[in-house]
């Protein structure tokens, strides 16, 4: 296979893979299967030390364009060195253990060349095994607003304009790893509409050694970030203790006090004038603002490790200053574990 890029296809497929030998050569032939066919695979092998380069060398397809870099730098680097060379119109991501359905490339490109506002094009997948779809955000101020609860565009179903991210110097960047995805979204936001099919296009595959299972922790971190560059957006600037408070309501493992509940009631009034410019749709954005105040109110009420009196009383408290609904029977159970002093 050549190793070099000499063409100027529609689209560069962008694959990074390692150690890929049990699931590399379902996705090569879902890449290879595609009815729309003008397209450059790149794929990035990241030192791999099992049959991954042999199983690739077993393709004798002039598409196929294999880089083999001599020292393991990691996926996010492998990234970025697939956008260094690509030459095509349109990037398009792939993962080393999923499967692109045949009319994945042909759909993407027919709306990206229909709708030349939008800059991105992902799609609904499925999860193997238990047929599973999952439902994502279609238009591009529905993907705004969810993008500030978590990533809800599938990274290995992404289209996107390659003139977008050069014309921006825009790339993956390895900090965020393992939320690189879900960063670069929020980057592109600005630059112009990101849009995902309702079509299922693309089968995701879920086992021991994914990402989202490995380093679970690491990602929420990154995500964190992430939403925090995204909220400042809006028309106001965060300071310190705006964003430390922010981190602690979407960390699983941090509760929130009475404290947290005086400091969050004054944030959400701020929240809810701060949207002046509708880089937000109002409306959703008004729901974002009710829904994180459930959010915490959940949070300080539900994911207390140990209760006791003081904590009831705190609760009592918190009841007048932010909108708690509980049922009296909730109510009386709550009381319950205060007396008892229960632990999680």
């Amino acid at each position: 296979m050549d190793s070099t890029i000499n063409s100027s296809p529609t689209i560069t497929v962008i694959m990074p893979v390692y150690n890929s030998e049990h699931y590399i050569r379902e996705a090569i032939e879902s890449i290879l299967s595609q009815t729309y066919t003008d397209f450059q695979f790149l794929i990035i092998d990241d030192a791999s030390t099992d049959q991954t380069i042999s199983i690739i060398n077993s393709y004798n397809d002039p598409r196929i364009n294999l880089i083999e870099k001599p020292k393991n730098t990691g996926y996010t680097r492998s990234l970025n060195l697939g956008l260094k060379k690509a030459k095509g119109k349109y990037i398009a991501r792939m993962d080393s253990d999923d499967i692109s359905l045949p009319e994945r490339f042909e759909k993407q490109i027919s709306f990206l060349e229909a709708n030349l506002e939008y800059i991105l094009c992902g799609t609904s997948y499925s999860v193997m095994g238990d047929d599973k779809k999952i439902a994502v955000p279609n238009s591009y101020e529905e993907i705004k607003l969810n993008l500030l609860w978590g990533n809800c565009i599938a990274h290995p179903t992404v289209m996107l304009r390659n003139e977008v991210l050069k014309k921006y110097y825009l790339k993956y960047d390895p900090d965020m790893e393992p939320s690189e995805d879900y960063d670069l979204w929020v980057q592109l936001l600005p630059k112009g509409k990101l849009h995902n099919l309702k079509e299922e296009l693309l089968l995701y595959r879920m086992h021991n050694s994914s990402v989202s299972r490995k380093r679970a922790s690491e990602q929420q971190n990154t995500a964190i970030e992430v939403k925090l560059k995204l909220i400042q957006n809006l028309d106001f600037i965060l300071k310190p203790e705006e964003l430390n408070l922010f981190k602690r309501i979407f960390r699983k493992n941090e509760t929130i006090d009475l404290e947290d509940i005086k400091f969050f009631k004054k944030l959400q009034n701020k929240l809810t004038t701060s949207n002046k410019s509708h880089f937000f749709e109002p409306v959703g954005f008004s729901n974002y603002v009710v829904d994180l105040e459930k959010f915490v109110v959940n949070k300080f009420i539900f994911r207390y490790k140990r209760y006791n009196p003081r904590f009831f009383l705190d609760y009592i408290k918190a009841k007048k200053i932010i909108n708690i609904k509980l049922k009296k029977i909730q109510e009386m159970h709550l009381f319950l574990k205060s007396l008892i002093f229960y632990k999680i």
